[in-house]
């Protein structure tokens, strides 16, 4: 959807065999894996397959959303975290607690690993929020400043045309012309440069960097709320931390 040609420095499905396939391949998939949930045929393989199907709405949801932000000229913060929350958290939230479902784990553990997953997402997408727009290109197979030119609006630029102030104005003014300029896809990189260097002056690659911290202390302590083995434990923190250091 969003046209890049290269994933992780390899081509995209889209890029190699066409949009066509590339959208039944995730359908095939998505079908496949409720197959695989419900041959089972255990109540905890019902359970488990609800929490898959309500994840992969909410998903689709925050992707319109996000989609949607691209041709807005102002979102709140409030609007972004809500839409990251449903796009990336509940991809998270769904695979930490699908397996223990199926392991027999009652609602109530269910439920908080869900929390741990949901704000480790919000933490992963703010990391990739600020990749999306200062990561380099050998790390992340992304061209520079990929998200200023797919126009959007991440955490980092709604948290900079929130904070006021004279970046934040001149800011808003330039992605406001963005918005209506014919020649938008000819710009330089100086002048996606300048858009960086304007959020960053305002202090959205901060915030968003702060966020990501918050919201990995946040699913750190969810963990609170599970009886689990310290190895286990131990590896789940692991990987948080891993979430909020990662370069690509």
């Amino acid at each position: 959807m969003d046209g890049d040609e290269q994933r992780r420095h390899r081509d995209t499905v889209w890029k190699v065999h066409g949009p066509a396939q590339a959208i039944l391949v995730g359908d095939a998939l998505f079908a496949l894996a409720n197959e695989v949930l419900l041959e089972l045929g255990t109540v905890e393989a019902g359970r488990a397959t609800r929490r898959l199907t309500t994840a992969s709405r909410k998903l689709i949801d925050g992707q319109a959303q996000d989609i949607s932000f691209e041709h807005r000229e102002r979102v709140t913060v409030e609007e972004c975290l809500k839409m990251e929350g449903n796009k990336t958290g509940a991809l998270l939230a769904c695979a930490v607690s699908i397996g223990a479902v199926l392991g027999g784990a009652d609602d109530r553990t269910a439920d908080t690993l869900e929390a741990y997953g949901h704000h480790l997402g919000l933490a992963f997408q703010a990391v990739d929020d600020l990749l999306g727009i200062w990561g380099d290109p050998d790390a992340t197979g992304k061209q520079t400043w990929s998200d200023l030119r797919q126009r959007k609006k991440s955490l980092p630029v709604v948290a900079a045309l929130a904070a006021g102030g004279a970046a934040s104005e001149r800011l808003g003014e330039l992605l406001s012309a963005d918005a209506k300029s014919n020649e938008f896809d000819s710009f330089s990189e100086e002048e996606f440069a300048t858009r960086a260097a304007l959020i960053e002056e305002a202090g959205g690659r901060e915030w968003t960097a702060q966020e990501a911290r918050r919201q990995h202390a946040v699913a750190i302590e969810a963990l609170d709320g599970v009886d689990m083995p310290p190895q286990v434990r131990a590896q789940l923190t692991a990987l948080a931390d891993f979430v909020v250091v990662r370069k690509r």
